[in-house]
């Protein structure tokens, strides 16, 4: 078993742990037998005060 890692971005705009959430579904639609997830950067988009947008870069791990 040889384990891989894709990098993902995912978006929200309710949180970052939907942003997370949303990049590990991606993934899943590409790569089976997904291990794991490592967040490498939070990042938002602003208007105003407001957060209005949420991004996690994400490393997956998954076995083939």
């Amino acid at each position: 078993m040889q384990v891989r890692v894709a990098e993902f971005v995912g978006q929200s705009s309710r949180s970052w742990q939907d942003a997370v959430e949303e990049a590990v579904s991606q993934a899943s639609k590409r790569y089976r037998n997904i291990s794991g997830v490592e967040v490498i950067n939070w990042t938002a988009t602003c208007q105003g005060d407001r957060i209005v947008e949420y991004k996690a870069d994400v490393k997956i791990a998954y076995t083939e």
